[in-house]
């Protein structure tokens, strides 16, 4: 779970409000009832919240901010190393009145005291983000999942390697994001011909 909240907070510190609760969600699906499950259900509320508050959409964002704060209400005041005192003051506010609110300045997200960011990603939290990110720009998601499929075999044999560099490029580097993108597409798409035409001797 830690890969997948800590890319969510990271996304949604960058201030990709939306795409953030993706990062989120594919974990959330298959969590039974429980802490866990009510912890991110609050927070992709949450993250729905802010997007709808800087849209002016008032009464999707009252109405998700009282949603969200009961989701969290029963979880202590830090919970997964993420601050729910001040995410359930934010969402207290905003059920009060939304219109009151700074929508320029949401809070930030913290996971044990830190806000972080991109840069702060390990590797698989980075894969995480790679993908949420991908799907938000509409880049080809299956060739973001074979670069991280690629790099895992780089860390596993030598610790790092071309797609390992490119992958936490892509999720950092957000002003050339487009290139790095393109650049590891094409990589993929070599890797996968040298992949095929090592199978047809085979067939």
């Amino acid at each position: 779970m830690d890969a997948h909240l800590r890319a969510g907070i990271a996304v949604y510190n960058a201030g990709r409000y939306h795409a953030a609760h993706d990062a989120w969600e594919d974990y959330w699906l298959d969590l039974d009832s429980g802490d866990d499950e009510r912890f991110l259900h609050g927070l992709i509320q949450f993250t729905a919240v802010v997007h709808h508050g800087g849209d002016e959409n008032w009464s999707g964002a009252r109405g998700l901010a009282e949603s969200a704060g009961e989701y969290l209400a029963d979880l202590p005041s830090e919970y997964r190393g993420v601050d729910l005192d001040s995410v359930r003051s934010f969402l207290d506010r905003v059920a009060a009145d939304p219109e009151a609110m700074e929508w320029d300045d949401p809070p930030r997200l913290t996971h044990n005291g830190d806000a972080i960011g991109y840069d702060d990603l390990d590797f698989d939290a980075t894969a995480v983000a790679a993908d949420v990110l991908a799907e938000a720009d509409g880049y080809d998601e299956n060739a973001i999942a074979d670069a991280v499929a690629y790099a895992r075999d780089e860390l596993d044999e030598r610790g790092e390697g071309r797609f390992v560099g490119l992958l936490f490029a892509l999720v950092r580097d957000e002003e050339h994001r487009a290139v790095v993108y393109h650049r590891l597409r094409d990589h993929v798409q070599r890797e996968r011909q040298k992949d095929d035409d090592v199978a047809g001797l085979f067939d």
